[in-house]
């Protein structure tokens, strides 16, 4: 039988993909799909779940004072689980999570669990996130310090939240705040995301900028550039875990262009 892969007369149809990851993210959030996808090169292919918060998706009421309600609704049974459970019954390889905040507001040990839970609902494909991908980063790099910059949607306790979770993790946080631009994923250009980061990098060892729905794997190559140090971003760590996470054929891999985090070898492997 001929094989249609290699068979010139036809053209690439994405079923020679060597990776096929699968991502979970927010219902009204386009940045990590888009982000992941500019990424990839051609023999990775990615396959994304939309999910509502929990408690919208049931109907519920927000209450007003509980402000981060959404956030950890987001992470809710049943409905997460669901997500990755339909996902999981694809021929994919990888499952990631793709939302920073829920991760903020449950902080470490809560992200583990997370973890642990859904692993039931994976059927043995190894699943990464978004902070613990960034932490394991992190430390692939050798970075003992950090200027987190989250995206401006962030109040003041996300983002004392984020400092929080990577402080946990051993790391010193010399800056963290929400950038200074327009509260809206289309605002946020490039060019004026790059101004804003290289202002506030100081002396870090590395720049962490947070928040998948944060437009930014553009810039990283440029502001390594300019700032002579490592610059991680919320999509880029969650496909540099994802390919790790494969095994041999993901780590295999080569990723140009986006940092040089993908020339560097995680310490841990995602769960699975």
């Amino acid at each position: 039988m001929t094989d249609r892969v290699t068979d010139r007369r036809f053209r690439r149809d994405g079923w020679d993909a060597g990776v096929r990851i699968g991502v979970v993210v927010p219902h009204a959030d386009a940045g990590p799909e888009a982000e992941l996808q500019a990424m990839a090169p051609p023999q990775v292919s990615l396959h994304a779940s939309r999910l509502y918060f929990g408690a919208m998706r049931a109907g519920g009421v927000m209450d007003p004072k509980i402000p981060h309600r959404p956030v950890q609704a987001f992470t809710d049974e049943p409905y997460l689980d669901d997500a990755v459970e339909l996902l999981a019954a694809a021929p994919l390889d990888v499952i990631a999570l793709g939302f920073t905040s829920s991760s903020y507001k449950h902080g470490v040990a809560g992200e583990q669990a997370l973890l642990q839970r859904l692993s039931t609902r994976a059927r043995g494909m190894p699943l990464v996130s978004t902070c613990l991908a960034a932490t394991h980063a992190l430390r692939a790099l050798g970075a003992r310090s950090l200027a987190l910059v989250n995206p401006p949607w962030f109040d003041a306790e996300l983002n004392d939240l984020g400092a929080e979770y990577f402080t946990d993790q051993g790391i010193d946080v010399l800056h963290h705040a929400p950038s200074g631009l327009p509260s809206s994923q289309a605002d946020i250009v490039p060019g004026l995301l790059f101004d804003w980061i290289t202002s506030v990098a100081g002396a870090a060892d590395a720049v962490f900028v947070a928040g998948n729905g944060q437009r930014a794997v553009g810039i990283v190559d440029a502001l390594e550039t300019a700032l002579g140090i490592p610059v991680l971003t919320a999509n880029q760590v969650l496909l540099w875990e994802s390919l790790h996470a494969v095994g041999s054929v993901g780590s295999a891999v080569v990723v140009s262009g986006y940092g040089r985090l993908f020339a560097a070898t995680p310490a841990l492997v995602a769960v699975g």
